[in-house]
């Protein structure tokens, strides 16, 4: 079985690609198989970077005192939760769910979908990182907020990391499977 080293991997490896390349993302939602339940999960892929995003550019309004530290903590508390959350929710049900229906279809993206399973425990580590950070923060906002600053520089840097890599991933994940579900008119 190939390895893929998920940190160096700049996109979906080009044997990954042979679907992708019949059915480019620019014509996805003109597919006659393009589903509302298609449009909904990447939807929720669309959630989640826009909620590594609300959390990275809230740790640098409140780094550059342009927002206070209880708003912050409280932003932090929320949005952190609900990406938090819903990506461990998601990503599980990809794992459990999801990603066997896609091999069971086209069994040829089956090492794929193994690698986008290693990307998932990836950014379990990861997503634990930003937990035990982001409740760091928020704690010290209540107990001793001039600590907050250093512990939220620290906090930019792995929702940084999260963000990076979630765009990476979400991006392989959808042009892995978008193709397969069009070609194979599932989920529709």
């Amino acid at each position: 079985m190939t390895q893929y080293d998920i940190k160096a991997r700049s996109g979906l490896p080009n044997e990954m690609q042979a679907l992708l390349r019949t059915l480019p993302r620019d014509g996805w939602k003109d597919h006659p198989n393009f589903a509302r339940s298609i449009q909904n999960w990447m939807g929720a892929h669309q959630m989640f970077r826009d909620l590594a995003t609300l959390v990275r550019e809230d740790t640098e309004s409140f780094l550059g005192q342009s927002l206070e530290d209880t708003a912050y903590a409280a932003r932090l508390a929320r949005f952190g939760n609900l990406l938090v959350g819903n990506l461990h929710g998601h990503h599980g049900w990809e794992d459990r769910a999801f990603f066997p229906e896609l091999e069971a279809a086209d069994p040829r993206f089956a090492r794929g979908l193994e690698m986008l399973e290693t990307d998932h425990q990836e950014l379990d580590v990861l997503l634990d990182r930003l937990t035990i950070k982001g409740n760091r923060v928020v704690q010290l906002a209540a107990l001793e907020p001039a600590q907050m600053a250093t512990e939220a520089g620290d906090l930019h840097g792995i929702i940084t990391q999260v963000g990076g890599f979630l765009h990476r991933h979400l991006t392989d994940e959808e042009d892995l499977a978008v193709p397969i579900l069009l070609h194979h008119a599932l989920r529709g």
